[in-house]
């Protein structure tokens, strides 16, 4: 059983705005495939579509009746730690990309030299039958690409190096 009076922030893109727990219950969630869902309330049908997922950071990118949306999901300790001045996400200054977990490289995103910013792809990590998009953390620029596509690679590997 959840607690009904839990409150979550969203970011979407410029957007700002809270929901409940029980706002939550009271909407019809369809699962039409892995990555696609239809959510139903106050008579109205949306459409949406999962395109990425960054569990850890609370983010996820939708695609919702065919517009792109990033957003960030702030729970009750989030925006209290937010309040206090404090952040789950620290601004720590990354210098590698390790793999998550064994896998093999499918493709790589990003050039040595190339900027990144927080949240863009780097390379494309094959695990368990699944498909891993490795993002970055924090902006950067890419100072040498430790990996090839093909390449098999064991848990905490370099992939990548930063500046």
């Amino acid at each position: 059983m959840s607690d009904t009076s839990k409150t979550y922030k969203v970011k979407a893109n410029d957007f700002v705005f809270s929901f409940t727990q029980a706002e939550i219950d009271a909407a019809d969630f369809f699962r039409k495939s892995p990555d696609e869902f239809n959510l139903i309330r106050d008579n109205r049908s949306v459409n949406a579509r999962l395109l990425d997922a960054d569990i850890t950071g609370k983010k996820i990118k939708l695609e919702l009746d065919g517009e792109s949306f990033e957003m960030e999901v702030k729970d009750e300790l989030d925006q209290m730690l937010d309040s206090m001045g404090f952040s789950t996400a620290t601004t720590k200054h990354v210098k590698e990309i390790k793999a998550p977990m064994p896998g093999l490289v499918l493709s790589i995103a990003v050039t040595e030299g190339q900027a990144v910013k927080e949240g863009d792809r780097i390379l494309i990590l094959e695990a368990m039958k699944m498909e891993n998009s490795i993002m970055i953390q924090n902006d950067a620029v890419i100072k040498r690409i430790a990996v090839t596509a093909g390449q098999a690679v064991d848990k905490n590997q370099v992939l990548v190096e930063l500046e």
